[in-house]
């Protein structure tokens, strides 16, 4: 989601994607075929949404909120369709497997120290913020992300493929969703059609409280995952503290504004 904020976008369809993503490869085991092909089928999936997000808005000049907020229906309509709106919790000969992937564990031996068990999970989480960290700032690619956020007009007349670079980073974006759909489900050891519901709002939050700019052209994936630890940490304070759970939603929110008027006051002294 950062990528896509940075270049001024937004994407409401992630929550979507992710379950369209881990219906595609929880039914496709399912059926009893390998997890070699589900893997890619999922991903595949994922990718096919985001390139139509990015086809739309590039090469069509529909306003990113409209198209993703269209595909965030479409694509949890499909999952419901794959599924029949059904729970799925069997999935065929390679269901360890995929356990494995999401719920797993891999033993990290230090000296003088018992093991650290470290979350699959975690390991792809670092391994993607250590990816996407290098490509934001040492790659072409990231360069034109951040030009296009920060003057499209400039970045276009300059040779800035922007139409190509947006369909890219809607498609990086759904492929992101897709890898935590097959982790979540992983984790979970099943997936309904609710997975995921609301989760555009944390993701959204996660990207803005970690510094990224909804006005495009600033912000990093290590503070969106600094975001996203946050919005955790604040939310099992409250469950520690004893408030109902029903308050997240309206913490989580409260958040994005504040990080927002941040932002715009602190715009706003630059320019004065």
């Amino acid at each position: 989601m950062t990528a896509v904020i940075v270049t001024g976008g937004i994407d409401l369809s992630v929550g979507a994607v992710l379950v369209l993503s881990g219906m595609v490869i929880g039914m496709t085991m399912h059926a009893g075929l390998s997890i070699w092909l589900a893997i890619p089928l999922a991903l595949g999936a994922a990718l096919a949404v985001g390139a139509l997000n990015g086809l739309m808005i590039a090469y069509v000049g529909v306003p990113p909120f409209v198209v993703t907020l269209g595909m965030l229906s479409i694509a949890r309509s499909l999952a419901m369709v794959l599924s029949n709106n059904r729970m799925v919790y069997e999935f065929g000969p390679d269901q360890p497997r995929l356990l494995a992937l999401g719920g797993g564990f891999v033993d990290l031996a230090l000296p003088f120290v018992d093991p650290i068990r470290i979350p699959s999970p975690v390991i792809f989480l670092a391994v993607l913020l250590v990816l996407a960290s290098i490509v934001f700032r040492w790659t072409r690619w990231g360069r034109h992300l951040y030009a296009i956020g920060g003057n499209e007009r400039a970045a276009t007349m300059t040779g800035v493929p922007v139409k190509r670079v947006k369909v890219s980073v809607y498609m990086f974006c759904s492929l992101c969703a897709g890898i935590a759909g097959i982790l979540e489900v992983g984790w979970l050891g099943t997936v309904t059609t609710s997975l995921g519901q609301g989760m555009e709002l944390s993701v959204i939050a996660a990207s803005v409280i970690g510094g990224t700019n909804l006005a495009g052209g600033v912000g990093t994936a290590f503070g969106a995952v600094v975001g996203a630890a946050l919005i955790e940490v604040i939310r099992n304070s409250l469950i520690l503290l004893g408030i109902s759970t029903f308050w997240q939603g309206s913490f989580v929110g409260s958040f994005i504004i504040v990080a927002v008027l941040f932002d715009r006051l602190r715009a706003r002294r630059a320019n004065d």
